[in-house]
Order: structure tokens, then sequence, then C-alpha cells
């Protein structure tokens, strides 16, 4: 009778239930694994044989003939080491080296030549999985077990090798199931003195109030304005006044930074939310997420996070307008030949630009050196559907020596982000059966309902989209912005200066 075991393959950042089979038969000798597997899997024979004999186990050998693992359903691809420790366990299990009940267990792990299990990329949302389809206990290698154990509900066992497993598997040995991990931000004191403070930013107010909005609403930005006028830093400030993930983002953003293998050992679970900025030189695929079976890219990296995009207009155009869809719905599909996968991108984006090739277009200070023809080739890199999807357009212009050299600070970014949070904690309350989180992501059923102008606010608003000629999206993303400036200020409507603030961050000519 053949052996069955249960592991999990990845598809997207989902997991699916994998169920390992393990025969013999007679015949010359054979070990093979059928059921889509990819190299990784293929090699899985050679890994798991030495795991076996430096284990004090026989391996599969000529004696044994025909060794045939199947790895059902047949039609999903498996890729990746994982399947070598369910692999293993089968093959001795059903070679009745060893005894145990499989039933409700799950197992996932790579395996050494000598027998240690090595840590595997995905663990979190095989967890997830195996809870959800009911299996009592997980298997996984020992590094892996505190990502595992923010799962509640489910006994997370973390192994060391082979050895140690099997101890436990027969009751000889018994390990100490690994207590349930708790999210929390221990560390998060000691990395804020790290980072840039909005205090140490000298002028700039302007853009300064834009983070706050942008930050509290979820908006994506775009600065344009001479080199060193301060667009990155204040970029790079934007994280510090970030409301803390809760723990449902928390879990959201380490399941793609799980499957993508970018979790470190010590840190089981991401405590803050991700910044992202990725080199202009970026192809589509490492922006958007691809290869031969899709993985996550930088924009589903920066999930409830910050993708910071400097130089926007040096990007592929190729590679912005893959931004669109991901703008827009917060989500990316990637399709290929086997199947499509969707990967989740609720990012907000920060763009920074120079507003021509020399950088010095209308500055006091410099003259620009650029031609007519570079200035309009340089400005066409960008779209008008891409520029209309990002929410607030602000100039940066270049700091006068007085604001450079003033001892005196601007508000920490400690209180900015008092602020921004109380907006997140307003909208979070008014979305609690909304299934969103933040005004950015409000549908137009939405906007009907939380976002309705009063005679004055309309009156205004309508003279707005007839001498700016916004379009209709404009026209929502005006409304958004404006309920999220009426959130900073606690006031239930939008009243007629939150869209008169809402007016100066859109330009007055679309590309």
């Amino acid at each position: 009778m053949p052996a069955k075991l249960y592991s999990a393959a990845l598809s997207g950042i989902n997991a699916k239930i994998v169920e390992v089979e393990c025969d013999l038969s007679p015949g010359l000798f054979n070990f093979s694994i059928v059921g889509l597997p990819d190299a990784a899997v293929k090699e899985s024979k050679d890994r798991v044989s030495s795991a076996l004999k430096n284990s004090g186990a026989s391996p599969p050998s000529r004696r044994n003939k025909r060794v045939t693992v199947n790895l059902a359903p047949a039609d999903l691809k498996k890729e990746g080491p994982a399947y070598d420790l369910p692999i293993a366990l089968s093959y001795l299990l059903v070679s009745e080296q060893t005894k145990f009940d499989s039933e409700k267990k799950l197992f996932a792990g790579e395996l050494a030549l000598n027998g240690n299990l090595r840590p595997i990329n995905g663990v979190l949302s095989i967890a997830i999985e195996a809870k959800n389809r009911g299996f009592e206990t997980l298997f996984v290698p020992k590094t892996n077990a505190a990502e595992a154990a923010l799962v509640k509900d489910i006994e997370v066992v973390g192994a060391v090798n082979l050895i140690e497993l099997l101890e436990h598997l027969e009751n000889k040995k018994l390990i100490v199931p690994h207590q349930n991990s708790k999210i929390n931000l221990p560390l998060v004191e000691k990395e804020e003195e790290s980072e840039v403070d909005l205090a140490l930013i000298r002028g700039q107010e302007k853009a300064k109030r834009v983070l706050e909005i942008a930050a509290s609403g979820n908006h994506n930005i775009i600065f344009s304005g001479p080199p060193g006028s301060g667009k990155t830093l204040l970029a790079k400030a934007l994280a510090s006044i970030l409301p803390k993930l809760n723990l449902e983002e928390a879990i959201e953003v380490t399941r793609i930074w799980s499957v993508a293998g970018l979790l470190k050992e010590d840190r089981p679970f991401l405590s803050r939310r991700p910044f992202r900025s990725p080199h202009h030189t970026a192809s589509g695929a490492a922006l958007v997420g691809g290869g031969a079976w899709p993985k996550p890219g930088e924009i589903s990296l920066a999930h409830r996070g910050v993708l910071f995009l400097d130089e926007f207009p040096e990007f592929s155009r190729d590679v912005l307008e893959n931004l669109r869809q991901p703008l827009e719905e917060s989500f990316v599909t990637i399709s290929r030949a086997q199947g499509s996968l969707t990967f989740p991108a609720q990012f907000l984006m920060v763009a920074a630009m120079n507003p021509c090739p020399c950088g010095y277009l209308n500055d006091t200070l410099k003259e620009c050196t650029c031609a007519p023809s570079q200035i309009i080739r340089y400005k066409r890199k960008l779209s008008g559907p891409l520029l209309d999807r990002i929410d607030l357009h602000i100039e940066v212009p270049r700091l006068k020596y007085e604001e450079m050299s003033k001892e005196s600070f601007g508000e920490a970014s400690k209180i900015v982000r008092e602020r921004v949070s109380k907006a997140r904690e307003v909208q979070a309350s008014r979305f609690i059966n909304e299934g969103i989180l933040t005004n950015r992501e409000m549908s137009i059923r939405h906007l009907k309902k939380y976002c309705a102008l009063d005679e004055t606010a309309g009156k205004m608003m309508k003279s707005a989209v007839s001498s700016m000629g916004f379009s209709t999206r404009t026209y929502h993303r005006l409304l958004k912005i404006s309920r999220t400036i009426a959130d900073l200020e606690n006031s239930e409507n939008i009243k007629p200066q939150h869209l008169a603030e809402a007016l100066q961050y859109r330009p007055r000519e679309e590309v």
C-alpha cells in the first residue's frame, strides 16, 4: 500500500494542499517524482537519499527497486525544496522503517545532506491554509516555527533535523510545540532613531502638508523640482509619519515577504510598513512581478507601505504604464501560459522628477539649458492617463539661504504621525463594514455615501472642473482628498475650505 502525507504548494501568495504519495514496486531500480515538479523538486530525490543515509535510515536503493513519488493534484505546478521532508517521511513509512499516524498533519521543509532541516519560503501562507483546511499540526524547520506560529488554533512543531522529528512522531522524545507568536513592535522605537524626521527638513512647509495628507488617506504623490530641493528627503520622511501596521495589515505584508523569501530569520514578521525604492533601470517584471512562475514585484513588496520612484521619467515608459492597473485597482494580475496569479498592491506611491532634463526649468537662480524639443520629449515619457492616477501634484522649489540656515526646527514626525493615526482611526470607523481601510480605496458607491458636497462646495467644484478640464477620475480623486483633509480636522462634512485646499494639489493643465 502506498504511504500518503500532506504538504502544500505556493500559488501566488496563497497555498494549496498537496498530497505526497510514495509507492514501492518491483522492477529495475528507479526513483521518480511525478506531478508537474520543477527542477528543484526533481533534485529532491538526491537530497532525500543522502539525508536518510546520514540520519541512520536505509535510503532508496537497488534492493527497493522502483520508488515512485506522486505529488497530487498532478496538474498543479510544484516548485521549491519544501517537499523534501514529506517525501523522506513517506518513503520511510512505505518501506516500514517508521510508523506514525499522519492524519491531520502537514509537513514542509528542505533537507540538507546531513539530515538537518533548512528554512523555506511562504510558511505563513502554508500555516493559514493548513488551519483553514482543518489540519491540527504543522511540522516545519525550527527557523520557520515562529513565523508559522503567527497563525492561531494550529499546533506548530519546529524540528532541527530529521532524527529529532522522527523521535517526536514515534513518541520517543517529544518536541515542545512553538507558542503562538504575538505581533508587537519591540524594535520600532530604536529603528525610528535612524529615520529622516520631518523636523530636520528645513522649509518646504507645503510639501510637508502634502505628506501628511498622503499618509492620512493613502494618496499618491508626485514631487517636481530642481536638483537638491529636497524631493528624495521628503519621500524618505514619509515613512516616519505613517501609522503602525495593524494585525491584519501586518499579516498581509508578512505573507508577501515570506513568499518572496525576504524575511529575516530573527524577524518572523514585519512590524513596520515597507519602504521600497527600485532603481529607474528596473524592468517591468521587477516592478510588477513576473518570471516563468510569477513572483511578487516591488509594487507588491510595498503593499501597505511606500513605493518611491525617484527620477520618475527615467523609468522606461513601458515599465511605468504597467502601474496603471495597480494604481487604480490596488492589485496586479499576471498571466502566463500556465495560468494567472493575482498579487495585492495597495501601496502609496511617491514619485520625484525634475521639471526638465537639466532640472532647472523655471528655476529662480539657474537658467535652463534644455531645448524645447528636449523638454517635450522628457515630459512625454509620462502619459496623461498615468499622471491622472496620481492624487497630489506638488512643486518643490529651491530653498533660500535663510530657510536652509535657520536653527529652529519644524514639527517632529511623532507629532504629525499622531494626527495621521487619528485620521486613519476615523476612516477605519467609517469603513468598518465596507471592507476598505482608507479614503483612497473608496469606490463610486462610497463617494456618494461619504463625500457629499454642500451647495457652496458644489459650485466651487463645478467651476474648477469647467475651468481646469478635470476628468471624471480626477473629480473622484478630488472628493477623496477633500474627505481626507476633513478627517484631519475631525470634520464630519466636507467644507469649501477642504475642497479649496485639495484643488491646490492638482495641475492646471493635465499632460
